[in-house]
């Protein structure tokens, strides 16, 4: 018993650890993913997103990289540019965009992986969009669009914008501001649950998994030079292990730091980063728009360029001798988190930041409500709510 109690405290206060270290990231990137999504316009996208010319692909990319991050946001804005006529690829490369191409992403994941990673998944982002579109155009499935298209209008309804809001304006006026405190309140309200289960999972995981069990899941993990044949079983592991953990891109990045220190190669973890729209409630939702047909043919889709992407980046890295190293064998429950030094006094201030935002947007609009219409999001609730007991009864043990 005294050594499970010894790995719930070592678990607890590794995932507390990770998110400690980074929490600034997370509050940095919401805070300019909040003031892009306040100050920046968005009523040309659905006139510029038309068929698939290279000129509205490059707009879709240029759009989705100032749009949110949230899987879940950029599935509902994706339906409402298809359902207003944006070509499939245009929309699909806004989806990859606005879930590959974001500034707080890049943050967290240089702050947990490194600068090959953060390369990796911007570089890998670009690339995810050209594959897709040349895969899309080689099997467009033509009725099952237009299909497609009908049910997501539908499913959008008549609602148009009210208009393009002065963004100078905007940025000279309290109430800009206080939109972008109300963006950054909500941007937490749609990753909490996700990124309290994903920190939980991963301190879980680095605390009670042994070494062996990644090395026997993600084959060829710890070696120097894994063949190409275990690089693409690593690819393809990684994205299954991401279907059936149900966590969002943020939630993700610290389990993929432990499967990093666990010895999965660079295209093992960039293709469990990259799954966050493979995941089941991702498809579900997908089916809920499009049909499950389309869902399905989206899925495939993304599964097959994210598995080439992942093999691409680890092949390009290493021609150019970039790869990072692997694990030293110091575990992540190893680490050292909670010392004086800069991530202390950037946690400090953009913790103050952060309740001066959410003050200041209970007191315009009252505290925000919990999701809890779906089924999914009742359960996330839920296993979120066990998460933190965990951590709470796991931290203070006396062990």
């Amino acid at each position: 018993m005294q050594p499970f109690l010894e790995n719930w405290h070592q678990a607890a206060v590794t995932t507390l650890g990770l998110f400690w270290t980074a929490f600034w990231a997370f509050a940095l990137g919401y805070l300019i993913s909040s003031m892009i999504q306040v100050f920046v316009t968005r009523e040309r996208m659905r006139q510029s997103m038309g068929e698939a010319g290279a000129k509205s692909v490059g707009l879709a990319t240029i759009f989705g990289f100032i749009s949110s991050s949230c899987s879940f946001a950029a599935l509902a804005t994706t339906r409402a540019l298809f359902a207003k006529g944006a070509g499939l690829v245009p929309a699909l490369a806004f989806l990859l965009a606005s879930t590959n191409l974001v500034v707080e992403l890049g943050i967290v994941i240089g702050v947990f992986l490194g600068w090959q990673f953060v390369v990796g998944e911007y570089a890998g982002g670009v690339l995810l969009i050209l594959l897709m579109w040349l895969l899309v155009r080689a099997s467009y499935p033509k009725k099952l669009v237009e299909h497609a298209r009908e049910r997501a209008r539908e499913a959008e309804g008549s609602g148009d914008s009210d208009g393009v809001p002065d963004w100078k304006r905007l940025m000279r006026s309290a109430e800009g501001w206080r939109r972008v405190a109300e963006r950054f309140v909500m941007e937490w309200k749609m990753v909490w649950k996700d990124v309290t289960i994903g920190f939980t999972v991963a301190g879980i995981i680095a605390a009670f998994v042994p070494r062996v069990f990644f090395q026997t899941l993600f084959i060829g993990s710890g070696e120097a030079e894994p063949a190409f044949w275990q690089l693409l079983m690593q690819s393809l592991v990684g994205p299954i292990a991401a279907f059936f953990t149900f966590i969002g891109s943020m939630g993700n990045i610290p389990l993929a730091a432990v499967l990093f220190d666990n010895g999965v190669a660079f295209a093992g973890v960039m293709a469990f980063i990259f799954s966050d729209l493979v995941v089941l409630p991702v498809l579900r939702i997908q089916a809920q728009y499009y049909g499950w047909k389309m869902a399905l043919y989206i899925l495939c889709v993304f599964l097959c360029i994210l598995v080439a992407s992942a093999l691409l980046l680890h092949y390009g890295f290493a021609l150019f001798d970039l790869l990072p190293e692997g694990a030293s064998g110091r575990s992540v429950t190893e680490r050292e988190f909670f010392r004086v030094d800069y991530t202390l006094f950037l946690n400090l201030a953009f913790l103050a930041l952060s309740i001066f935002l959410f003050a200041w947007r209970v007191k315009s609009e009252g505290l925000p409500a919990l999701n809890t219409d779906s089924l999914s999001e009742r359960i996330l609730l839920g296993l979120a709510g066990v998460a933190l007991a965990w951590l709470v009864i796991g931290a203070l043990l006396p062990v």
